[in-house]
């Protein structure tokens, strides 16, 4: 049993930021059926890193455990209503659609919250759903771009870096997840349902409460260095730097401690704000004379915040890693036995679990429309007329 056993969750998002936030309420136990087009949702058919698979790609096998798969023709009379039955069984309703195409399917919040009053109706999109920019692209690298974040890490002068992840839809996926979770708190305090909408530059912006708040009220500006740096309101040592045989992460070690274990005593008069750069080519040079290694150890004798520099092989042999059990590996019904990561939370007396991997296009259809009461012939019919798809 989860934390959310006996709550229903209908969603109808794609891509990444969507489907995350309804695995996640998932992963704690909710029956999240993910309804998609006959054909399957986008994300089954672009691949991140040409991991095809055998019929389920890895980047929907990642975002979509816990997960029934109802493939339905939005477009058609009959896959509208059966969409709107299946909404009035549910507690949470989860759409990332372009502006205006949930009230052109008939899926938005005045319709569905008509057919049931005490649906949490959660709606996601890019930049909001009015504004200037509301028919902009909401994708991954245009928020990250948009947001600011890249101007904090790096050299002045060179190219912004993006994020080696895509930060923006997991931020955005985990605002909805959060959002999501206090909306059904309510409810059940209240009873009232209500509203939640989250949207990618609110996000983006939010996460950054440290940063934009030193702009915006301590009025210290964004500014990079001549060296590269990690980020520019974190005094200096703070980065990456390359040792005799790879690279050693400093998070801003104390400077006087610094300078007893790179045997650099300058160091300890120095100001890791004003004087970043000088501290950085200063570090910078030292380092190459060790392995990583001997820096970790002799940077752990010292007390001082230091890190090895992983790759994804590094990451998922880790002693820590596999201590924590960060990877789950399970059997799925086509692509075998697979590890994805995890879990980000604990609980004592209901731990998240994986029940069912991520689904094939229509694999619970049929089950689906049994639950909604239509009878197998029926369900048959509609599938021989493409308003569905059904996998056996």
């Amino acid at each position: 049993m989860g934390v959310l056993d006996g709550y229903r969750v209908v969603d109808l998002s794609i891509a990444m930021a969507g489907p995350l936030a309804a695995m996640r309420l998932g992963d704690l136990g909710a029956d999240v059926i993910k309804v998609e087009p006959v054909t399957g949702e986008w994300q089954r058919h672009a691949p991140a890193g040409d991991a095809t698979g055998n019929r389920v790609n890895a980047s929907f096998l990642s975002l979509n455990r816990n997960k029934r798969s109802l493939a339905v023709n939005l477009k058609s009379d009959e896959g509208r209503d059966i969409v709107h039955r299946l909404a009035a069984t549910a507690d949470v309703f989860l759409q990332n659609y372009r502006p205006g195409v949930a009230e052109r399917l008939g899926m938005d919040h005045d319709t569905i919250s008509g057919l049931n009053p005490r649906v949490v109706y959660v709606s996601m999109s890019g930049y909001g759903e009015t504004g200037p920019y509301v028919s902009r692209p909401g994708q991954d690298l245009l928020l990250q771009a948009m947001s600011g974040a890249m101007l904090s890490t790096g050299r002045d002068g060179d190219p912004p870096a993006p994020a080696g992840t895509y930060a923006i839809d997991a931020i955005t996926a985990y605002s909805a997840f959060e959002g999501t979770l206090a909306a059904l708190l309510h409810r059940e305090r209240t009873g009232e349902a209500q509203r939640v909408s989250v949207n990618m530059l609110d996000a983006a912006i939010a996460v950054q409460m440290q940063e934009l708040s030193v702009f915006t009220v301590g009025g210290v500006p964004q500014r990079r260095g001549r060296e590269p740096h990690g980020h520019t309101y974190i005094r200096a040592p703070y980065g990456v730097f390359a040792t005799k045989d790879g690279y050693l992460a400093l998070g801003m070690p104390r400077l006087d401690g610094l300078a007893v274990a790179l045997d650099l005593p300058e160091l300890a008069g120095m100001d890791g704000h004003t004087q970043r750069d000088e501290i950085t080519s200063t570090v910078a040079r030292r380092l190459p004379e060790r392995t990583t290694a001997e820096w970790l150890e002799i940077c752990a004798r010292h007390d001082l915040w230091a890190g090895p520099v992983y790759g994804y092989a590094e990451l998922v042999a880790d002693p820590q890693v596999r201590h924590n059990g960060s990877f789950v590996t399970y059997d799925h019904r086509t692509e075998g036995t697979v590890t994805t990561p995890g879990f980000p939370y604990a609980f004592s007396a209901t731990p998240p679990q994986v029940r069912r991997g991520a689904p094939l296009v229509g694999e619970h259809t049929a089950e689906i429309l049994g639950e909604l009461g239509y009878p197998a012939e029926r369900t048959a019919e509609l599938v021989e007329k493409g308003v569905l798809a059904c996998e056996d």
